[in-house]
This record gives C-alpha cells, structure tokens and sequence, in this order.
C-alpha cells in the first residue's frame, strides 16, 4: 500500500519504527545546543555544575535497554495488527565531513523528526543538528518501496549548516554560559544566511489543518516553503515559540474533538478552532516515574515526555507503562490503552510518537477546522 496519512488519530495500518542501534554518543556543538535549549541551555552535568561540550559517550547498559523497549514497542503494534516497517541499522560508526564541518553519524532513532506524510506525499525536511545531516538515508529503502507503489517523495532544501544559517534570536539574551560561544557565530565564506530548518515533529496534522510550531526565522523560511508548496491541498497555523522545535509534549489530539495538552496555559494559546475540543490533561509528573541517573547523565527532555503517547486508531493509544497515573487518565476518558515500557526516554530525546512515523492510515482529508 502506498503513503496515506492525513491526521494523528484515525486507523493506523502501517508504520516505521526507529532503531536505537549503535546510539553511542552524543555530540554537543552548536547545533545540538540551540536544538535542546529549552531542556539543557546551559549544558552542564545535572549535579556537578560542569559544562558539557564535545562527543558525550553514552552507556552501553542505556542503549541496550533503549532497544529491548523499542523491540516491545514493535511487538505492540504488530499485536494490534499494525505493519511495521524498520530502518536500516548501523552496524558501525559512521564518521562524514562536509565542506563546512564534520560530526558522526546517529541512527534513525526518532523517525519522525525529519520525515512527514501529507496525504501521498513523503516530505523529507532539513535538519536542525548537524550529526543528523545523513540520518535520514537509513529510512530511503523504505520510502523507495512507497515510491514503487505510487508515493510522492520530496525533500526541502539541504541546508549548508554553517554557524551562521542559525538564528539564535531564540536564545538570545538567556545568557546560559554554554552559548557565549555562539554569541557571535564565527564567518565562513560559505554562508548563505539564515536558512530553512525544521523538524517534522514541529507539525500536528488535523486532515487538511497543521498546526507547525515557528521558533526562529529557520523555521518560518521552512513553513513558507510548506505552505507554497502544498498550497490548496493544506492550510498551516502557526503556533509562534510554543517551544524551542517540537510540539508533540506539549499537545497531541487523541481523536477529533479531544487534546492531549500539558496545562491550560498551552490550550489558552491553541488556533481557536481547536479551543472548544474537549482537553485531556495529564498527572503532574514526579521523579518517581523516571531512572536515577548518574552525575554525569546528560538529560534531554523535561519530565512531561510521556505526553508523547501514539494513537492507534480513535480508541487505542500507546502509553508509557512507567506513567500509570497518565494511564490511567486516559482510560477514565474511555481510552483503550496499549501500556510498553520505555525507560531512557530522558536520554534519547524521544517517547513513541517521535520513535514512528505513521506512513498509513485511514484518514482522509477532513475539514476539522471548519
């Protein structure tokens, strides 16, 4: 079956499930501390107070683990009938150089951050760290059998990546000491100034409503191109600095008519179609639902990523099963709720709406904001 999605909510038939294999580091360098700001600005150790800067090893025991819950996170949605698609797996470190830099190469982990299906439609966007620059060539065989069955495949301009294509208006003027070294981005004879950056998971697709989150002028070049591109087909509302990038923490719709929201102050700044949906809140999350980590544990989400549950269909929803009290929220408001463990999901910057992109579903494009 060829891509068909148009909403996060209706029927899922079939998905790509990321792959945590060979996840060994990170590397924090200008890109990776813009993109994780409103978590980690400052960069430094949770208990130590030291800044954190260059390949940050990460713990063979937190990677395994990360795996075995990936693997169960397979297992639930073949269970619930779901065609799993995986992406090719690093067997070894990949090192690159591009004219500008050079970083390492991380596996295709959280699938739905440069990836989106709009309606037919495949859209590849540009990258906003720069170790992610080829993450995406481990998703091309399966978009290349899309493309045999009939998809559209696109991919936004490739960005040059160089210091100045950031804007760090963001940022500007927190003063968190690990970004006085950007405060002014070294010149190259390669700049082409700002340039279009944008994740994926910055979108909410509600049939022919998005909802996109625009933090910096990165991201508003990218939705300009969105928006001439799938003009007539789509129409984008744009959520001015919810957040650093993503959304999907901060606002999920579960079905038409009912969110997922953090707190009331988020729903109060929803488009206004969206404020008479009935809203679901989650329990206030405490340490107690999250490992102890070490010193020397780099943290990369704020403690509500658990929100990032993935419906199955308008009754079925993936949840942390390390989150009962959110559990059992959702099934007071008449959710079916298919619980896998997901340990680590403060270390590796995602929960299961960002480890999948949902590729078919039996959606169409409704008008929901009508």
């Amino acid at each position: 079956m060829s891509v068909h999605s148009y909403d996060e909510w209706s029927p899922l038939k079939e998905v790509i499930v990321g792959s945590g294999v060979r996840y060994d580091a990170h590397e924090v360098e200008l890109s990776f501390k813009l993109f994780f700001h409103d978590v980690a600005g400052a960069f430094y150790y949770p208990s130590y107070g030291t800044p954190v800067s260059g390949r940050q090893e990460l713990k063979k025991r937190y990677v395994d683990e990360l795996n075995e819950d990936v693997e169960e996170l397979v297992t639930a949605l073949e269970s619930l009938s779901v065609k799993v698609h995986r992406p090719t797996t690093l067997t070894r470190s990949v090192d690159f150089r591009t004219p500008y830099w050079q970083a390492s190469c991380v596996p295709a982990l959280n699938v739905r951050d440069q990836a989106i299906v709009f309606g037919d439609e495949i859209i590849e966007t540009p990258p906003q760290v720069r170790a992610r620059y080829f993450e995406n060539d481990l998703l091309k065989p399966v978009f290349y059998r899309y493309f045999a069955q009939g998809a559209k495949w696109t991919t936004m301009p490739r960005p040059v990546m160089t210091d100045k294509s950031f804007d760090i208006s963001y940022v500007n003027g927190q003063h968190a000491p690990a970004l006085q070294e950007i405060s002014d981005p070294e010149p190259s004879e390669f700049d082409v100034g700002f340039e279009m950056l944008l994740d994926a998971a910055q979108c909410v697709r509600f049939g022919r409503d998005v909802i996109v989150n625009v933090a910096t002028e990165n991201h508003a070049l990218a939705v300009r191109w969105l928006e001439r591109h799938l003009e007539g087909k789509f129409r984008f509302h744009v959520m001015y600095r919810f957040s650093d990038n993503h959304i999907d923490s901060l606002v999920l719709p579960l079905r038409p008519g009912t969110l997922l929201v953090r707190n009331p102050e988020v729903a109060e700044r929803l488009p206004d179609p969206l404020k008479s949906w009935d809203r679901i809140y989650p329990p206030e999350p405490t340490d107690h639902i999250f490992p102890q980590y070490e010193d020397d544990d780099m943290i990369l989400t704020t403690r509500y990523i658990d929100m990032n549950v993935l419906s199955v269909d308008e009754n079925t929803v993936i949840a942390n099963s390390l989150f009962p009290e959110l559990i059992k929220v959702l099934e007071e408001n008449g959710f079916t709720v298919a619980p896998v463990r997901h340990r680590h999901r403060r270390l590796f910057g995602g929960g299961f709406h960002c480890f999948t992109l949902d590729t078919v579903r039996a959606g169409q494009a409704e008008d929901y904001f009508g």
